[in-house]
């Protein structure tokens, strides 16, 4: 009977381990654009259009971002640490090799986010939809996707740890060459694979799930399925 606990405890997923963000007091950012290398510390950012600024390998410490236009931002390299980002709009704003910890993304309309070599730790996207998301040779740990719409994500190459897919729909996800451990599917209200099948090894579906991934995973082993 132990034996028998502790495999199902072996066989357990892990869950991803939440991000806890408390701002302080913070002071609004005042007049000017954002600057290469600069260092934000206990800002309010809002209702700004910060379209086209660079800002690569910026720090942004204990900041709240809310309401502002990223339209091709760049923030290439760029550090967020225990921020809240929230109702942002942007298309092709630049963050690859950007680092984010301990961070929490609400309700973000965006599209062509560039954020392949990048490093999520501890962070949590709820709602808003983000459209042809690419985070190839990402680093994903303890990250939650939470009602939110991910339409033609793109995981290839990434490493994704202890991730979870809560309520929320994957569009044509492509998670060709992904490596994944303890990463939690069941909770997607979609999930539609176009590429990549085969490298859901470490990841948890359910079985509905299973049932409609079942052409490709037969497509994948090279069996046809006739009448």
């Amino acid at each position: 009977m132990a034996a028998a606990r502790s495999a199902k405890k072996t066989a357990a997923t892990a869950g991803a381990r939440r991000a806890e963000v408390r701002l302080p007091p913070l002071a609004p950012f005042g007049a000017g654009e954002l600057e290469p290398e600069g260092d934000y510390d206990g800002l309010e950012f809002r209702d700004l259009d910060l379209a086209r600024q660079q800002a690569h390998s910026a720090r942004f410490l204990d900041c709240g971002i809310y309401g502002c236009r990223l339209d091709d931002t760049r923030l290439t390299g760029a550090r967020f640490i225990d921020s809240v980002l929230s109702g942002i709009r942007g298309v092709g704003t630049d963050l690859a090799r950007a680092s984010l910890r301990d961070v929490e993304v609400h309700d973000v309309r965006m599209g062509g986010v560039q954020l392949h070599g990048s490093v999520l730790e501890r962070v949590l996207i709820k709602g808003g939809k983000i459209d042809y998301l690419n985070l190839r040779e990402a680093e994903l740990r303890d990250v939650v996707f939470d009602g939110c719409v991910l339409s033609e994500p793109d995981f290839g190459g990434a490493t994704l740890v202890r991730v979870e897919f809560r309520g929320c729909e994957l569009r044509r996800a492509d998670f060709t060459g992904a490596r994944m451990k303890d990463v939690d599917l069941r909770g997607a209200t979609l999930l539609d694979i176009a590429r990549g099948v085969e490298r859901l090894a470490g990841a948890v579906i359910s079985p509905n799930q299973l049932l409609d991934l079942a052409p490709a995973f037969a497509a994948q082993v090279g069996v046809r399925v006739e009448a």
